[in-house]
Protein backbone atom coordinates (compact mmCIF):
# COMPACT_ATOMS: atom_id res chain seq x y z
CA UNK A 1 0.00 0.00 0.00
CA UNK A 2 0.97 3.66 -0.20
CA UNK A 3 2.61 4.08 -3.61
CA UNK A 4 5.07 6.92 -3.12
CA UNK A 5 7.34 5.71 -5.88
CA UNK A 6 7.63 8.58 -8.38
CA UNK A 7 4.62 8.52 -10.69
CA UNK A 8 6.85 8.53 -13.77
CA UNK A 9 8.93 5.85 -15.34
CA UNK A 10 11.89 6.03 -17.67
CA UNK A 11 10.62 5.87 -21.23
CA UNK A 12 12.38 7.01 -24.36
CA UNK A 13 15.08 9.61 -23.85
CA UNK A 14 15.87 11.20 -20.54
CA UNK A 15 16.12 9.81 -17.05
CA UNK A 16 13.29 9.40 -14.59
CA UNK A 17 14.72 12.34 -12.63
CA UNK A 18 14.57 14.53 -15.77
CA UNK A 19 10.97 13.53 -16.35
CA UNK A 20 10.06 14.20 -12.75
CA UNK A 21 11.60 17.66 -13.01
CA UNK A 22 9.53 18.37 -16.12
CA UNK A 23 6.35 17.21 -14.38
CA UNK A 24 7.11 19.36 -11.33
CA UNK A 25 7.56 22.36 -13.64
CA UNK A 26 4.16 21.59 -15.17
CA UNK A 27 2.56 21.35 -11.72
CA UNK A 28 4.00 24.72 -10.73
CA UNK A 29 2.68 26.32 -13.93
CA UNK A 30 -0.74 24.79 -13.35
CA UNK A 31 -0.77 26.00 -9.74
CA UNK A 32 0.18 29.50 -10.88
CA UNK A 33 -2.77 29.53 -13.30
CA UNK A 34 -5.25 28.46 -10.63
CA UNK A 35 -3.93 31.04 -8.15
CA UNK A 36 -3.75 33.93 -10.62
CA UNK A 37 -7.29 33.51 -11.82
CA UNK A 38 -8.65 33.79 -8.29
CA UNK A 39 -7.42 37.40 -8.05
CA UNK A 40 -6.29 38.73 -11.43
CA UNK A 41 -9.71 40.11 -12.40
CA UNK A 42 -10.10 42.32 -9.31
CA UNK A 43 -8.20 45.41 -10.50
CA UNK A 44 -9.60 45.22 -14.04
CA UNK A 45 -13.26 45.44 -12.99
CA UNK A 46 -13.66 49.13 -13.97
CA UNK A 47 -12.44 48.44 -17.51
CA UNK A 48 -14.54 45.29 -17.84
CA UNK A 49 -17.69 47.01 -16.59
CA UNK A 50 -17.02 50.00 -18.81
CA UNK A 51 -16.81 47.73 -21.84
CA UNK A 52 -19.49 45.13 -21.08
CA UNK A 53 -21.76 46.82 -18.51
CA UNK A 54 -23.39 44.69 -15.80
CA UNK A 55 -22.05 46.51 -12.75
CA UNK A 56 -24.82 45.09 -10.55
CA UNK A 57 -23.65 41.49 -11.09
CA UNK A 58 -19.88 41.86 -11.55
CA UNK A 59 -19.21 40.20 -8.16
CA UNK A 60 -20.16 36.91 -9.83
CA UNK A 61 -16.91 37.14 -11.79
CA UNK A 62 -15.25 36.09 -8.54
CA UNK A 63 -18.03 34.11 -6.87
CA UNK A 64 -18.83 32.03 -9.96
CA UNK A 65 -15.22 31.00 -10.44
CA UNK A 66 -14.60 30.15 -6.77
CA UNK A 67 -17.88 28.25 -6.43
CA UNK A 68 -17.09 26.13 -9.49
CA UNK A 69 -13.61 25.34 -8.14
CA UNK A 70 -14.93 24.42 -4.71
CA UNK A 71 -17.82 22.19 -5.68
CA UNK A 72 -15.77 20.20 -8.21
CA UNK A 73 -12.87 19.37 -5.88
CA UNK A 74 -14.39 16.18 -4.38
CA UNK A 75 -15.54 15.02 -7.82
CA UNK A 76 -12.10 15.38 -9.37
CA UNK A 77 -10.47 13.80 -6.34
CA UNK A 78 -12.50 10.61 -6.72
CA UNK A 79 -12.04 10.56 -10.50
CA UNK A 80 -8.26 10.79 -10.11
CA UNK A 81 -8.35 7.75 -7.82
CA UNK A 82 -10.54 5.86 -10.29
CA UNK A 83 -9.12 6.86 -13.68
CA UNK A 84 -5.63 8.09 -12.76
CA UNK A 85 -4.16 11.53 -12.22
CA UNK A 86 -3.05 12.18 -15.79
CA UNK A 87 -6.42 12.04 -17.61
CA UNK A 88 -8.08 14.18 -14.92
CA UNK A 89 -5.31 16.80 -15.00
CA UNK A 90 -5.20 16.89 -18.80
CA UNK A 91 -8.99 17.23 -19.05
CA UNK A 92 -9.08 19.92 -16.35
CA UNK A 93 -6.26 21.94 -17.94
CA UNK A 94 -7.93 21.72 -21.36
CA UNK A 95 -11.27 22.85 -19.90
CA UNK A 96 -9.54 25.73 -18.10
CA UNK A 97 -7.91 26.89 -21.33
CA UNK A 98 -11.21 26.65 -23.24
CA UNK A 99 -12.83 28.74 -20.51
CA UNK A 100 -10.02 31.31 -20.73
CA UNK A 101 -10.43 31.63 -24.50
CA UNK A 102 -14.19 32.01 -24.14
CA UNK A 103 -13.73 34.68 -21.43
CA UNK A 104 -11.52 36.68 -23.78
CA UNK A 105 -14.24 36.51 -26.43
CA UNK A 106 -17.14 37.40 -24.06
CA UNK A 107 -19.65 39.87 -25.53
CA UNK A 108 -21.50 40.85 -22.34
CA UNK A 109 -21.27 40.41 -18.58
CA UNK A 110 -23.59 37.40 -18.51
CA UNK A 111 -21.43 35.54 -21.02
CA UNK A 112 -18.25 36.45 -19.14
CA UNK A 113 -19.68 35.14 -15.86
CA UNK A 114 -20.76 31.91 -17.54
CA UNK A 115 -17.31 31.43 -19.06
CA UNK A 116 -15.66 32.15 -15.70
CA UNK A 117 -17.68 29.23 -14.33
CA UNK A 118 -16.27 27.08 -17.15
CA UNK A 119 -12.80 28.21 -16.08
CA UNK A 120 -13.59 27.24 -12.52
CA UNK A 121 -14.74 23.78 -13.58
CA UNK A 122 -11.24 23.25 -14.95
CA UNK A 123 -9.57 25.04 -12.04
CA UNK A 124 -10.95 22.48 -9.58
CA UNK A 125 -9.03 19.75 -11.40
CA UNK A 126 -5.86 21.84 -11.39
CA UNK A 127 -5.91 22.51 -7.65
CA UNK A 128 -6.79 19.06 -6.39
CA UNK A 129 -4.82 16.93 -8.85
CA UNK A 130 -1.67 19.04 -8.61
CA UNK A 131 -1.57 18.55 -4.82
CA UNK A 132 -2.20 14.82 -5.19
CA UNK A 133 0.48 14.34 -7.85
CA UNK A 134 2.97 16.17 -5.66
CA UNK A 135 2.50 13.42 -3.07
CA UNK A 136 2.71 10.70 -5.74
CA UNK A 137 6.00 12.04 -7.09
CA UNK A 138 7.95 12.14 -3.83
CA UNK A 139 8.38 9.90 -0.78
CA UNK A 140 7.35 11.19 2.62
CA UNK A 141 10.71 12.72 3.57
CA UNK A 142 10.84 14.82 0.37
CA UNK A 143 7.21 15.99 0.22
CA UNK A 144 7.72 19.17 2.26
CA UNK A 145 10.07 20.50 -0.43
CA UNK A 146 7.61 20.13 -3.31
CA UNK A 147 4.70 21.33 -1.18
CA UNK A 148 6.72 24.39 -0.14
CA UNK A 149 7.42 25.13 -3.80
CA UNK A 150 3.73 24.91 -4.62
CA UNK A 151 2.89 27.11 -1.62
CA UNK A 152 5.40 29.69 -2.86
CA UNK A 153 3.93 29.65 -6.35
CA UNK A 154 0.42 30.01 -4.96
CA UNK A 155 1.33 32.88 -2.64
CA UNK A 156 3.34 34.84 -5.21
CA UNK A 157 0.71 34.34 -7.91
CA UNK A 158 -2.16 35.33 -5.63
CA UNK A 159 -0.36 38.54 -4.65
CA UNK A 160 0.85 39.31 -8.19
CA UNK A 161 -2.60 38.71 -9.71
CA UNK A 162 -4.14 42.13 -8.97
CA UNK A 163 -1.00 43.95 -10.17
CA UNK A 164 -0.89 41.94 -13.39
CA UNK A 165 -4.61 42.48 -14.01
CA UNK A 166 -4.25 46.22 -13.49
CA UNK A 167 -1.26 46.49 -15.84
CA UNK A 168 -2.94 44.53 -18.64
CA UNK A 169 -6.19 46.45 -18.29
CA UNK A 170 -4.39 49.82 -18.27
CA UNK A 171 -1.80 49.29 -21.01
CA UNK A 172 -3.28 46.58 -23.22
CA UNK A 173 -6.87 45.31 -22.95
CA UNK A 174 -8.70 43.47 -20.21
CA UNK A 175 -9.15 40.48 -22.52
CA UNK A 176 -5.42 39.80 -22.27
CA UNK A 177 -6.00 38.85 -18.63
CA UNK A 178 -7.47 35.62 -19.98
CA UNK A 179 -5.38 35.27 -23.14
CA UNK A 180 -2.11 35.11 -21.18
CA UNK A 181 -3.36 31.84 -19.70
CA UNK A 182 -3.12 30.15 -23.09
CA UNK A 183 0.68 29.95 -23.54
CA UNK A 184 1.28 29.16 -19.84
CA UNK A 185 -1.43 26.51 -19.72
CA UNK A 186 -0.40 25.03 -23.05
CA UNK A 187 3.17 24.63 -21.81
CA UNK A 188 1.94 22.88 -18.65
CA UNK A 189 -0.36 20.65 -20.68
CA UNK A 190 2.42 19.69 -23.11
CA UNK A 191 4.81 18.80 -20.27
CA UNK A 192 2.18 16.63 -18.57
CA UNK A 193 1.23 14.79 -21.77
CA UNK A 194 4.85 14.21 -22.75
CA UNK A 195 6.53 13.41 -19.44
CA UNK A 196 4.00 12.04 -16.95
CA UNK A 197 4.00 8.24 -16.95
CA UNK A 198 1.88 6.75 -14.21
CA UNK A 199 2.86 3.25 -13.04
CA UNK A 200 0.49 0.52 -14.15
CA UNK A 201 -2.04 -0.39 -11.50
CA UNK A 202 -4.70 -3.01 -11.52
CA UNK A 203 -8.13 -1.54 -12.10
CA UNK A 204 -11.54 -2.95 -12.81
CA UNK A 205 -12.17 -3.67 -16.49
CA UNK A 206 -14.93 -1.06 -16.45
CA UNK A 207 -14.42 1.44 -13.60
CA UNK A 208 -17.70 2.28 -11.92
CA UNK A 209 -18.03 6.06 -11.69
CA UNK A 210 -20.68 7.49 -9.42
CA UNK A 211 -22.06 10.09 -11.85
CA UNK A 212 -25.32 10.40 -9.91
CA UNK A 213 -23.37 11.15 -6.74
CA UNK A 214 -21.14 13.65 -8.57
CA UNK A 215 -24.18 15.54 -9.86
CA UNK A 216 -25.84 15.50 -6.43
CA UNK A 217 -22.68 16.75 -4.69
CA UNK A 218 -22.23 19.47 -7.31
CA UNK A 219 -25.84 20.66 -6.98
CA UNK A 220 -25.88 20.52 -3.18
CA UNK A 221 -22.61 22.39 -2.69
CA UNK A 222 -23.55 24.90 -5.38
CA UNK A 223 -26.89 25.74 -3.74
CA UNK A 224 -25.50 26.06 -0.22
CA UNK A 225 -22.40 28.05 -1.18
CA UNK A 226 -24.43 30.38 -3.39
CA UNK A 227 -26.78 31.03 -0.48
CA UNK A 228 -23.80 31.84 1.77
CA UNK A 229 -21.96 34.00 -0.78
CA UNK A 230 -24.98 36.07 -1.86
CA UNK A 231 -26.87 36.19 1.44
CA UNK A 232 -26.69 39.66 2.91
CA UNK A 233 -25.17 40.97 -0.33
CA UNK A 234 -27.47 40.40 -3.28
CA UNK A 235 -30.50 39.85 -1.03
CA UNK A 236 -31.30 39.85 2.73
CA UNK A 237 -30.54 36.71 4.72
CA UNK A 238 -34.20 35.99 5.50
CA UNK A 239 -35.47 36.80 2.01
CA UNK A 240 -37.18 34.32 -0.32
CA UNK A 241 -34.03 33.66 -2.43
CA UNK A 242 -31.93 32.84 0.66
CA UNK A 243 -34.57 30.59 2.20
CA UNK A 244 -35.15 28.85 -1.13
CA UNK A 245 -31.44 28.16 -1.65
CA UNK A 246 -30.91 26.93 1.90
CA UNK A 247 -34.00 24.73 1.62
CA UNK A 248 -32.88 23.32 -1.72
CA UNK A 249 -29.40 22.74 -0.30
CA UNK A 250 -30.78 20.84 2.69
CA UNK A 251 -32.95 18.65 0.44
CA UNK A 252 -30.02 17.99 -1.88
CA UNK A 253 -27.81 17.14 1.10
CA UNK A 254 -30.28 14.43 2.10
CA UNK A 255 -30.22 13.21 -1.50
CA UNK A 256 -26.41 13.08 -1.44
CA UNK A 257 -26.48 10.89 1.67
CA UNK A 258 -28.96 8.48 0.09
CA UNK A 259 -27.13 8.28 -3.25
CA UNK A 260 -23.66 7.91 -1.73
CA UNK A 261 -24.78 5.11 0.61
CA UNK A 262 -26.05 3.10 -2.35
CA UNK A 263 -23.13 3.80 -4.69
CA UNK A 264 -20.48 1.11 -5.20
CA UNK A 265 -17.74 3.77 -5.54
CA UNK A 266 -19.15 6.94 -3.94
CA UNK A 267 -17.72 10.35 -4.79
CA UNK A 268 -17.53 11.19 -1.07
CA UNK A 269 -16.92 7.84 0.64
CA UNK A 270 -17.84 7.46 4.28
CA UNK A 271 -14.26 6.73 5.35
CA UNK A 272 -13.34 10.39 4.74
CA UNK A 273 -15.25 11.23 7.93
CA UNK A 274 -15.00 7.91 9.79
CA UNK A 275 -11.20 8.00 10.02
CA UNK A 276 -10.18 10.23 12.91
CA UNK A 277 -7.08 11.60 11.21
CA UNK A 278 -8.80 12.77 8.03
CA UNK A 279 -11.91 14.05 9.82
CA UNK A 280 -9.80 16.10 12.25
CA UNK A 281 -7.67 17.58 9.45
CA UNK A 282 -10.78 18.40 7.41
CA UNK A 283 -12.24 20.38 10.30
CA UNK A 284 -8.93 22.03 11.18
CA UNK A 285 -8.29 23.19 7.61
CA UNK A 286 -11.88 24.39 7.38
CA UNK A 287 -11.07 26.63 10.35
CA UNK A 288 -7.88 27.73 8.55
CA UNK A 289 -9.93 28.85 5.55
CA UNK A 290 -12.19 30.75 7.93
CA UNK A 291 -9.40 32.64 9.71
CA UNK A 292 -7.48 33.47 6.52
CA UNK A 293 -10.30 35.83 5.53
CA UNK A 294 -9.37 38.28 8.31
CA UNK A 295 -5.96 39.33 6.98
CA UNK A 296 -6.52 38.70 3.28
CA UNK A 297 -9.81 40.66 3.02
CA UNK A 298 -9.80 43.15 5.90
CA UNK A 299 -6.14 44.03 6.50
CA UNK A 300 -5.74 46.12 3.29
CA UNK A 301 -8.80 48.18 4.30
CA UNK A 302 -7.34 48.68 7.78
CA UNK A 303 -3.96 49.70 6.35
CA UNK A 304 -5.51 52.34 4.08
CA UNK A 305 -8.29 53.65 6.33
CA UNK A 306 -6.58 53.55 9.73
CA UNK A 307 -2.86 53.70 8.95
CA UNK A 308 -3.33 56.06 5.99
CA UNK A 309 -1.22 53.99 3.58
CA UNK A 310 -1.46 54.10 -0.18
CA UNK A 311 -2.93 50.99 -1.89
CA UNK A 312 0.51 49.67 -2.91
CA UNK A 313 1.90 50.05 0.61
CA UNK A 314 -1.25 48.47 2.07
CA UNK A 315 -0.79 45.52 -0.27
CA UNK A 316 2.78 45.13 0.97
CA UNK A 317 1.63 44.87 4.60
CA UNK A 318 -0.52 41.92 3.57
CA UNK A 319 1.95 40.30 1.18
CA UNK A 320 4.76 39.85 3.71
CA UNK A 321 3.18 36.68 5.03
CA UNK A 322 3.90 35.09 1.65
CA UNK A 323 7.58 35.35 2.56
CA UNK A 324 7.45 33.43 5.82
CA UNK A 325 4.65 30.95 5.05
CA UNK A 326 6.54 28.86 2.41
CA UNK A 327 9.81 29.12 4.33
CA UNK A 328 8.18 27.86 7.51
CA UNK A 329 6.41 25.11 5.55
CA UNK A 330 9.71 23.93 4.06
CA UNK A 331 11.35 23.82 7.49
CA UNK A 332 8.38 22.16 9.21
CA UNK A 333 9.70 18.69 8.39
CA UNK A 334 12.48 19.17 10.95
CA UNK A 335 9.82 19.80 13.58
CA UNK A 336 7.27 17.08 12.76
CA UNK A 337 9.96 14.43 12.49
CA UNK A 338 10.68 15.09 16.16
CA UNK A 339 7.26 15.76 17.65
CA UNK A 340 4.83 14.41 15.03
CA UNK A 341 2.36 15.91 12.57
CA UNK A 342 -0.34 16.72 15.11
CA UNK A 343 1.86 18.45 17.66
CA UNK A 344 3.62 20.50 14.97
CA UNK A 345 0.29 21.68 13.60
CA UNK A 346 -0.94 22.48 17.13
CA UNK A 347 2.20 24.52 17.76
CA UNK A 348 1.57 26.48 14.56
CA UNK A 349 -2.13 27.14 15.05
CA UNK A 350 -1.70 27.92 18.76
CA UNK A 351 0.85 30.58 17.87
CA UNK A 352 -1.45 31.89 15.14
CA UNK A 353 -4.31 32.22 17.63
CA UNK A 354 -2.14 34.33 19.96
CA UNK A 355 -1.07 36.59 17.07
CA UNK A 356 -4.64 37.09 15.88
CA UNK A 357 -5.85 37.90 19.39
CA UNK A 358 -2.93 40.37 19.71
CA UNK A 359 -4.02 42.42 16.69
CA UNK A 360 -6.74 44.44 18.55
CA UNK A 361 -4.09 45.55 21.05
CA UNK A 362 -2.10 47.43 18.41
CA UNK A 363 -2.04 51.16 19.20
CA UNK A 364 -4.34 53.51 17.31
CA UNK A 365 -3.53 54.66 14.70
CA UNK A 366 -0.15 52.98 15.05
CA UNK A 367 2.70 52.51 12.58
CA UNK A 368 2.82 50.30 9.49
CA UNK A 369 5.63 48.15 10.86
CA UNK A 370 3.44 46.83 13.68
CA UNK A 371 0.87 44.86 11.61
CA UNK A 372 3.70 43.98 9.21
CA UNK A 373 5.61 42.19 11.97
CA UNK A 374 2.42 40.42 13.04
CA UNK A 375 1.82 39.24 9.47
CA UNK A 376 5.38 37.95 9.15
CA UNK A 377 4.90 35.91 12.33
CA UNK A 378 1.42 34.77 11.27
CA UNK A 379 2.73 33.46 7.96
CA UNK A 380 5.40 31.46 9.77
CA UNK A 381 2.84 30.03 12.20
CA UNK A 382 0.39 28.99 9.47
CA UNK A 383 3.16 27.38 7.39
CA UNK A 384 3.93 25.26 10.44
CA UNK A 385 0.24 24.37 10.69
CA UNK A 386 -1.03 23.67 7.17
CA UNK A 387 1.72 21.70 5.45
CA UNK A 388 2.24 19.04 8.16
CA UNK A 389 -1.51 18.31 8.07
CA UNK A 390 -1.65 17.96 4.28
CA UNK A 391 1.51 15.83 4.13
CA UNK A 392 0.33 13.82 7.11
CA UNK A 393 -3.08 13.00 5.60
CA UNK A 394 -1.56 12.10 2.24
CA UNK A 395 0.84 9.75 4.01
CA UNK A 396 -1.93 7.83 5.80
CA UNK A 397 -3.60 6.61 2.59
CA UNK A 398 -2.53 4.58 -0.43
CA UNK A 399 -2.51 5.70 -4.04
CA UNK A 400 -6.12 4.62 -4.63
CA UNK A 401 -7.40 6.90 -1.85
CA UNK A 402 -4.97 9.81 -2.01
CA UNK A 403 -6.90 11.89 -4.54
CA UNK A 404 -10.11 11.66 -2.51
CA UNK A 405 -8.35 12.44 0.78
CA UNK A 406 -6.48 15.43 -0.69
CA UNK A 407 -9.62 16.80 -2.33
CA UNK A 408 -11.56 16.51 0.94
CA UNK A 409 -9.12 18.69 2.89
CA UNK A 410 -8.89 21.26 0.07
CA UNK A 411 -12.68 21.33 -0.21
CA UNK A 412 -13.02 22.01 3.51
CA UNK A 413 -10.43 24.80 3.36
CA UNK A 414 -12.19 26.43 0.39
CA UNK A 415 -15.57 26.09 2.08
CA UNK A 416 -14.15 27.69 5.23
CA UNK A 417 -12.98 30.69 3.20
CA UNK A 418 -16.42 31.07 1.63
CA UNK A 419 -18.13 30.92 5.01
CA UNK A 420 -15.55 33.26 6.52
CA UNK A 421 -16.12 35.96 3.91
CA UNK A 422 -19.84 36.04 4.70
CA UNK A 423 -19.53 35.63 8.47
CA UNK A 424 -16.81 38.22 9.02
CA UNK A 425 -18.43 40.60 6.55
CA UNK A 426 -21.55 40.48 8.71
CA UNK A 427 -19.47 41.00 11.87
CA UNK A 428 -17.66 44.02 10.42
CA UNK A 429 -20.87 45.61 9.15
CA UNK A 430 -22.57 45.00 12.51
CA UNK A 431 -19.77 46.75 14.42
CA UNK A 432 -19.84 49.67 12.00
CA UNK A 433 -23.60 49.99 12.34
CA UNK A 434 -23.33 50.03 16.13
CA UNK A 435 -20.51 52.60 16.13
CA UNK A 436 -22.03 54.87 13.47
CA UNK A 437 -25.65 54.80 14.58
CA UNK A 438 -26.89 52.12 12.19
CA UNK A 439 -25.66 53.79 9.01
CA UNK A 440 -23.44 52.33 6.31
CA UNK A 441 -21.42 49.19 5.73
CA UNK A 442 -17.68 48.61 5.26
CA UNK A 443 -17.71 49.15 1.50
CA UNK A 444 -19.59 52.46 1.60
CA UNK A 445 -17.57 53.74 4.55
CA UNK A 446 -14.30 52.89 2.78
CA UNK A 447 -15.42 54.77 -0.33
CA UNK A 448 -16.20 57.80 1.83
CA UNK A 449 -12.68 57.62 3.25
CA UNK A 450 -11.22 57.47 -0.25
CA UNK A 451 -13.18 60.62 -1.10
CA UNK A 452 -11.82 62.35 1.99
CA UNK A 453 -15.27 62.98 3.47
CA UNK A 454 -15.20 60.68 6.50
CA UNK A 455 -14.50 62.03 10.03
CA UNK A 456 -12.15 60.58 12.62
CA UNK A 457 -15.01 58.68 14.27
CA UNK A 458 -15.42 56.68 11.06
CA UNK A 459 -11.76 55.68 11.05
CA UNK A 460 -12.07 54.51 14.64
CA UNK A 461 -15.21 52.57 13.72
CA UNK A 462 -13.32 50.80 10.92
CA UNK A 463 -10.51 49.95 13.36
CA UNK A 464 -13.06 48.50 15.78
CA UNK A 465 -14.71 46.47 12.99
CA UNK A 466 -11.40 44.98 11.84
CA UNK A 467 -10.43 44.27 15.46
CA UNK A 468 -13.67 42.32 15.89
CA UNK A 469 -12.92 40.31 12.75
CA UNK A 470 -9.46 39.43 14.06
CA UNK A 471 -10.95 38.27 17.34
CA UNK A 472 -13.27 36.03 15.35
CA UNK A 473 -10.30 34.72 13.39
CA UNK A 474 -8.49 34.03 16.66
CA UNK A 475 -11.51 32.02 17.83
CA UNK A 476 -11.36 29.99 14.58
CA UNK A 477 -7.68 29.26 15.26
CA UNK A 478 -8.49 28.20 18.82
CA UNK A 479 -11.21 25.92 17.45
CA UNK A 480 -8.70 24.29 15.09
CA UNK A 481 -6.34 23.75 18.03
CA UNK A 482 -9.13 22.12 20.05
CA UNK A 483 -10.14 19.88 17.13
CA UNK A 484 -6.58 18.59 16.75
CA UNK A 485 -6.20 18.12 20.49
CA UNK A 486 -9.45 16.15 20.91
CA UNK A 487 -9.98 14.35 17.59
CA UNK A 488 -6.60 13.82 15.94
CA UNK A 489 -4.49 10.86 17.04
CA UNK A 490 -1.19 11.72 18.73
CA UNK A 491 0.63 9.86 15.97
CA UNK A 492 -0.76 9.75 12.43
CA UNK A 493 -1.03 6.16 11.08
CA UNK A 494 1.53 6.69 8.32
CA UNK A 495 1.90 3.97 5.69
CA UNK A 496 5.38 2.81 4.82
CA UNK A 497 6.74 3.98 1.47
Amino acid sequence: MGHTEPAIRQAGRGTAADRRGAVVAALMLAMALAALDSTVVSTAVPQIVGDLGGFSVFSWLFSGYLLAVTVTLPVYGKLSDTLGRKPVLVAGAALFLVGSLLCAAAWNMTALIAFRVVQGLGGGALQGTVQTLAADLYPLEQRPKIQARLSTVWAVSAIAGPALGGLLAAYADWRWIFLVNLPIGSAALWLIVRHLREPHRERAARPRIDWAGALAVFACAGALLTAVVQGGVAWPWLSAPSLALFGAGAALLALVVVVERRAAEPIIPGWVWRRRTIAAVNLALGALGLLMVAPSVFLPTYAQAVLGLAPVAAGFVLSVWTLTWPLSAALSQHVYRRIGFRNTAMLGIGTAALLLFAFPFLPYPGAAWQPTVLMLALGAALGLFQLPLIVGVQSTVGWSERGTATASVLFCRQTGQTLGASLFGAVANGVLAARLGGAGDLDSVTRALDAGTAPETTRRAIAAAVHAVYVGAGCAAALAFAVLLVLAPRRFPVLKD
